[in-house]
């Protein structure tokens, strides 16, 4: 890679990694060592293919797809889903764990480890990355009707299982 190329990743890469783990974060469950996982591969990746990736239409776009394709082989993976320690609900002591800012953090990550990782992908695109549904649809490969549909099923398991949660009655913002 040229110097120049080199440094317009490095910008590129240097001003999108926050939002690139916060996505990686979600699409994750929580987990954040698999979002730095996933986020690590997806940004080596670029780095072999930034001549195409650079000049793509919607630079932004190209990368999600990426890193929404890097969550599902990773998925896909044997060794992801082998646990060699348990999991505690706390982290160490004294480390301020991120993205707590968000009220019912906790909630809404253990909702959307209950959807199969398509639709947790088109949520997490569409609703907390604020993509549009053409956009969402370009970095899944898939129909825009797909992405409309994958997203009214999952906003369906996501309202029953955080209106669990609730104290007012269960009838409030269900048809």
């Amino acid at each position: 890679m040229r110097s120049d190329s080199e440094a317009d990743y490095t910008t590129y890469v240097s001003a999108r990694l926050t939002a690139l783990h916060r996505a990686a974060y979600l699409l994750c469950g929580g987990d954040q060592d698999r979002a730095d996982d996933v986020v690590q591969v997806t940004i080596t990746k670029l780095y072999r293919s930034w001549g195409r990736a650079s000049r793509a239409d919607n630079v932004d776009a190209y990368v999600h797809r990426m890193l929404v394709r890097t969550f599902i082989d990773e998925k896909r993976r044997f060794w992801s889903r082998v646990l060699l320690l348990p999991r505690g609900e706390d982290g160490p002591a004294g480390v301020e764990e991120p993205y707590t800012a968000v009220d019912d953090r906790g909630l809404v990550v253990a909702a959307l480890r209950q959807l199969p990782p398509r639709q947790r992908a088109v949520l997490v695109l569409r609703f907390l990355l604020d993509r549009p549904v053409e956009e969402v649809a370009e970095a899944l490969g898939c129909s825009v009707g797909t992405v409309k549909s994958q997203s009214s099923r999952g906003l369906a398991v996501l309202r029953t299982e955080l209106l669990q949660h609730v104290d007012y009655p269960k009838t409030i913002g269900m048809r």
